[in-house]
C-alpha cells in the first residue's frame, strides 16, 4: 500500500506572510518604548524583500515615502490591535496557517499578508483622527464587513489618498465617518456571515 504524501510546511514569518510565495506585502513597525504618542508605522512593499526587510536596521522609513500607508499613535494602535490580532488569526487558522501572538513591543518589524495588511490599513485610516471613545465603534463596523469588502475600499482609498501624510480627506475622510463616526447598534443590520453570502462567499479565505 503507498504511503500517503505528506504535505510541505509552508514558511509562514510574522502575520501570515508566505516569504516564499508572495511578492508582495506589509510591515508593521512599532517603535522602542511605551510613550502614548509614539508612532507606529505600517508601510506596503512589492518585490523579493518584504522578508529581508523584518529587521529595526532596514525600517525607519520616513513619513513621506509613497510606502508608507499609516502613521498612527500608540494609544490608538493599542486600542484597536488586539482586535486586528484575533480576526486576523482567525482567519489564518482557518486557511491552515499558524496564527502569531501579538506583542505591545515586537523587537522587529513585523511582516503582514498582503490582504490581512490592506484590511490593517481600512481600520487604522477610520480611527487615525477619531477620538479614542470612538474607536470600539469603528472596531465593531469594520467586523461587520466582508473581506471582499475591506479590500475594496482598500482599492478606492489607496488609488487617490492612500500615503501616510493624505489623511482627512478624500476616502480617508469618508472611512471615519463610515467606521469610527457611524454608529454600531449590536443586533441592526446585517451579519457578517449575511453579507458574506450576499457576496457569493461561504467562509472567510485569504487572497495571495
Amino acid at each position: 500500500m503507498a504511503r500517503p504524501r505528506s504535505t510541505p510546511t509552508r514558511r509562514v514569518i510574522g502575520l501570515g506572510f508566505l516569504p516564499d510565495e508572495a511578492r508582495h506585502g506589509f510591515l508593521i513597525e512599532v517603535p522602542k518604548g511605551a510613550g502614548a504618542g509614539d508612532i507606529v508605522c505600517i508601510s506596503e512593499h512589492r518585490g523579493d524583500g518584504v522578508d529581508r526587510a523584518d529587521s529595526r536596521e532596514a525600517a525607519g522609513l520616513p513619513p513621506t515615502d509613497p510606502s508608507v500607508r499609516v502613521l498612527i499613535d500608540r494609544g490608538r494602535w493599542l486600542s484597536l490591535a488586539p482586535g486586528f490580532w484575533e480576526e486576523a488569526n482567525r482567519r489564518l487558522r482557518a486557511n491552515g496557517l499558524p496564527p502569531a501572538k501579538f506583542s505591545k513591543n515586537p523587537a522587529n518589524p513585523i511582516p503582514v499578508h498582503p490582504s490581512l495588511g490592506k484590511e490593517l490599513c481600512i481600520l487604522c485610516w477610520a480611527v487615525e483622527e477619531a477620538t479614542p471613545e470612538d474607536i470600539p465603534n469603528a472596531l465593531h463596523n469594520w467586523e461587520a464587513l466582508a473581506p471582499e469588502e475591506r479590500w475594496w475600499l482598500y482599492t478606492m482609498t489607496v488609488a487617490t489618498t492612500g500615503q501616510a501624510l493624505q489623511r482627512g480627506k478624500g476616502w480617508r475622510k469618508a472611512l471615519r465617518a463610515a467606521l469610527a463616526d457611524n454608529p454600531y447598534v449590536k443586533g441592526e443590520g446585517m451579519s457578517p456571515r449575511a453579507r458574506r453570502e450576499l457576496l457569493g462567499h461561504s467562509q472567510l479565505s485569504l487572497e495571495l
